[in-house]
């Protein structure tokens, strides 16, 4: 008999849950959002005040979120007992590229998400087919995570004719022939020191023994 009455106690709790406005949406909270609206996200997520929190499909509201062009991941929580939190990363653009439509960003997974102007410290990506799936904008793209911070900043535009032929050109001009992606970071700790000779064209492309001219 007890056992029964917690199963009716139960199910009557549920009924509740699902149904009563006292544990239904009354406000919805954002976080993670820098440049993206958050109106925007809050029209896109669809879930409209005074819904069940229980009725909320969190799934696909965080799929309907996550559309938006420069949402990187989107999570959806129920907060009880009335608050719906999204939380959102957004696309940090790492290059640019530049097309007749526009200059268009590419994160480090090499979606093109915005035709926007780049912000500074974004180097150009050069390469005959760029964004995301290309082999030659995936290699240039690991060359620049590889770089520690102090080269990457002086680094203007990246290029990648093929996956074994890559070249950097820093913000004055100097070139940085780089080869293939293997030995990166070696090539990098190579090229800071070897910046300090005078020079136009520095070649790491064999790390263990790089030349300038």
């Amino acid at each position: 008999m007890t056992g029964l009455i917690g199963v009716v106690v139960v199910v009557a709790l549920g009924l509740v849950a699902w149904f009563t406005p006292l544990l239904s949406v009354r406000s919805t909270d954002v976080a993670g959002a820098t440049t993206i609206p958050e109106e925007q996200i809050r029209q896109v997520l669809a879930v409209p005040q005074g819904q069940p929190l229980l009725r909320v499909d969190t799934v696909a509201a965080a799929q309907r979120v996550a559309a938006i062009p420069k949402v990187a991941t989107a999570r959806v929580q129920r907060m009880y007992p009335s608050t719906i939190r999204v939380t959102v990363t957004e696309r940090v653009p790492v290059v640019f590229v530049d097309t007749p439509d526009g200059t268009h960003l590419l994160d480090a997974d090499a979606v093109d998400y915005e035709i926007a102007p780049p912000p500074p410290g974004v180097p150009r990506l050069v390469t005959d087919t760029p964004g995301w799936g290309d082999a030659s904008t995936a290699a240039a793209l690991e060359v620049l995570e590889s770089m520690p911070p102090q080269l990457r900043g002086q680094v203007g535009e990246v290029a990648a004719k093929s996956i074994s032929d890559i070249s950097v050109t820093l913000l004055d001009g100097r070139v940085v022939v780089w080869g293939g992606t293997e030995k990166s970071e070696r090539k990098a700790a190579v090229t800071l020191p070897l910046l300090t000779q005078p020079g136009q064209t520095y070649d790491v492309s064999s790390p263990d023994l790089p030349t300038v001219r």
